[in-house]
């Protein structure tokens, strides 16, 4: 497997592998439960890794002419 799969991987273990541990209704970070808070986070954090990949990936650094 090559870092643009792990990095594909990321996301992916962060919302659904952090959902166990982040499911938790009493603390509050900006105004939403931290439940609802963590799967934001991951969302945004998706598309950052995203961005990422998109960066690197060698199929993207050709110039189209």
């Amino acid at each position: 497997m090559n870092r643009i799969h792990a990095l594909g991987l990321i996301p992916f273990i962060g919302m659904l592998g952090g959902l166990p541990f982040a499911n938790k209704a009493t603390p509050y970070v900006l105004g939403m439960p931290f439940l609802l808070f963590w799967i934001v986070l991951w969302v945004v954090l998706t598309s950052v890794v995203m961005t990422i990949i998109n960066s690197i990936d060698p199929a993207n650094q050709k110039e189209d002419i």
